[in-house]
């Protein structure tokens, strides 16, 4: 599966633990990544300073389901199985 363009799904749900240019102690769960831009696109895709975590998160029907409501809302549930 491909990512669907504007989703950010993946770059809110989740908490990432490393540091993300802008945000040094990574982000908690819930909070929005301050490198997606308001279209819900990764500024920092394919640049070698993207986080490792997000580098190999690889979109998935399972996961991100029909919609991007649906990828958030799995996403979701995912961090809190496993806070």
């Amino acid at each position: 599966m491909i990512c669907r363009a504007g989703c950010g799904a993946c770059c809110i749900a989740p908490s990432i633990s490393t540091a993300i240019p802008g945000m040094p102690n990574g982000k908690p769960a819930g909070e929005r990544c301050i490198q997606l831009d308001d279209q819900n696109r990764c500024l920092l895709f394919g640049k070698p300073e993207r986080p490792l975590v997000c580098g190999q998160f690889s979109a998935d029907e399972s996961v991100c389901g029909v919609s991007n409501a649906d990828a958030l809302a799995t996403l979701i549930d995912l961090e809190q199985l496993t806070a």
